[in-house]
């Protein structure tokens, strides 16, 4: 009479366990392709190819929102690090578009974001900003640059005001150190720049004022040297 109970009772597990098996190993594959799409938009974003990023950023959502409807019956499946981690990184693409694109930062309800991995996406989009920053640096476009700073310094800002548990931010405090590294780092590029800058128009100027041409790499070596 046990065996025949116990017997049931393990058929019914089971069956519940392959139903979950089968959830955790789409959502495995569901979440893999998240991070591929949006590690693409980003990409895509540096490279000023937007539209494009947008359409990415789009295709990433979907596969999200699907990935969600899925897990969503087994929290532990929903809540697992992969599912999360791909939820970050999709927080992540979302805000660095829209702070390279200069459009409104989407929150972590629009996108369909648990609050600790949005929080940590934005952490994490503060380093894509510094590579900006850099690509804009050897573009010249020191202004741009400046602004990309101050996004960087207002995210910084921002985060060390978060002061939950690890248990609830999901190891936040982590990520905020790394972004007043990345600031700090990054701060010191813009200045040196900066800085360069104001030398050469000082020398263009001085040129206008005698009369002279200097040669473009006498002024680059001048700047640099100061």
């Amino acid at each position: 009479m046990i065996t025949n109970q116990l017997s049931t009772i393990i058929d019914q597990i089971n069956v519940a366990l392959e139903a979950k098996s089968q959830v955790r190993d789409v959502t495995l594959t569901r979440s893999r392709e998240l991070i591929r799409h949006c590690a693409n938009a980003i990409r895509a974003a540096h490279r000023r190819q937007l539209s494009e990023s947008k359409a990415m950023l789009q295709n990433a959502q979907a596969i999200a929102e699907q990935m969600i409807t899925e897990a969503n019956s087994y929290p532990d499946v929903y809540f697992a690090g992969y599912t999360q981690d791909a939820m970050k990184e999709l927080a992540e693409a979302h805000i660095t578009y829209a702070l390279i694109a200069d459009e409104a930062i989407p929150a972590p309800a629009t996108i369909k974001v648990e609050e600790a991995a949005y929080l940590n996406g934005l952490a994490e989009a503060a380093g894509e900003l510094r590579r900006y920053t850099l690509d804009a640096l050897r573009r010249g476009e020191v202004t741009l640059a400046e602004r990309v700073l101050n996004y960087m310094d207002e995210i910084y800002s921002l985060l060390i005001t978060i002061d939950f548990p690890n248990a609830l931010t999901d190891n936040l405090r982590r990520n905020t150190d790394m972004v007043r590294g990345v600031l700090e780092r990054t701060r010191g590029d813009v200045t040196t720049a900066v800085r360069q800058e104001s030398m050469k128009a000082a020398l263009k100027e001085f040129e206008q004022r005698l009369g002279v041409s200097l040669e473009p790499e006498a002024i680059e070596e001048v700047a640099s040297e100061e």
